[in-house]
């Protein structure tokens, strides 16, 4: 029997997601929908599964966790990438480590609900009115605003797309973009202090890296207008955590919107929670019915071709010769 393992299912939707029932009969499948932060109780819940499928990011997979799993021959990630899968461990250990597609523009369309629910005072406007009261705030246009993007790849350049729609002005920065690359985009290249000191509205869509981690401190922030917003889908870690929660709550800036953090799930005491200037969704980014059908349904893919002998959508292709076999 292949025993298989899906982790960190929040919603309770893995199994309505995809049809489970394409497996060979030789599967069985086991869903978890609580999250273990400790390397010992992860170990006893996972040291006798085949195949692990891990939700994005949620649960990380370090070199101490995958060598106490020796039965381990599949890792399929939710997502082409997954930053905190060692790859190099998983590759030596003989773990093959598969990942799958994605739905387009899921975490754009987030990006911008979290602009929109900052600038027209959406969230707060809600309670209000079902609290019994009518019209508290006055909210902000888009049209003719400046918006800084930090990041002109995918997502960035699909949020660049609708900024055009808003009429906004569009600046843009990261440490490879182009000037080329910034025009394609309807953008314009600038300096990262100008991005920081022009724009109404900042948003990030980098990957996170060793050069990216931390990449935004207080010296940047420092240098938003006391009206300006910032808003965070990417990765928490890129942000200095301490320095957005110091200037938000001197209100040195407008607002921000914050998808993403460091740890996830967010601790109850965490200061960010008792921010009356941000809005925060707990890592929505690829949440969506499409996203996770796409997720669910590769990975029975990935498990059906590794069975048969032809892995699909390996991330570590260096560990083919040498993988652990069932």
């Amino acid at each position: 029997m292949v025993k298989i393992a899906l982790l960190d299912d929040y919603q309770n939707v893995a199994m309505k997601s995809a049809d489970w029932n394409a497996l060979p009969v030789d599967c069985s499948v086991e869903v978890f929908q609580d999250h273990l932060v400790a390397e010992d109780d992860l170990v006893r819940r996972l040291m006798d599964f085949d195949v692990i499928m891990a939700m994005r990011e949620r649960t990380p997979f370090r070199r101490s966790l995958l060598q106490r799993l020796p039965n381990l021959k599949l890792l399929s990630t939710a997502g082409a990438r997954n930053a905190s899968i060692d790859m190099e461990a998983a590759t030596e250990l003989g773990i093959l480590v598969c990942g799958t597609g994605g739905s387009r523009g899921a975490t754009m369309e987030l990006t911008w609900g979290l602009i929109l629910s900052l600038l027209r005072k959406i969230p707060r406007e809600d309670r209000a009115t079902k609290s019994g009261s009518w019209q508290e705030t006055v909210g902000i246009g888009l049209d003719g605003k400046t918006i800084g993007i930090l990041g002109l790849g995918r997502i960035g350049s699909e949020t660049a797309e609708v900024a055009r729609a808003f009429h906004m002005n569009l600046i843009a920065w990261s440490q490879n973009l182009t000037p080329e690359r910034a025009e394609e985009c309807g953008a314009r290249l600038v300096g990262k202090e100008q991005l920081f000191s022009e724009a109404d509205i900042i948003t990030i869509h980098l990957q996170l890296s060793d050069r990216t981690r931390g990449l935004i401190g207080a010296a940047d922030l420092a240098r938003m207008k006391p009206t300006a917003f910032i808003v965070n889908t990417s990765r928490g870690p890129i942000i200095d955590e301490p320095a957005l929660i110091d200037v938000l709550q001197r209100k040195a800036i407008a607002g921000a919107g914050v998808d993403v953090f460091e740890p996830e799930p967010l601790p109850r005491d965490h200061p960010i929670l008792k921010l009356d200037n941000v809005v925060i969704t707990p890592h929505l980014g690829y949440v969506t019915e499409e996203t996770y059908e796409k997720f669910y349904g590769e990975t029975i893919d990935n498990v059906r071709s590794f069975m048969e002998g032809e892995p699909a959508r390996v991330i570590n292709t260096d560990v083919l010769d040498k993988r652990r076999e069932l």
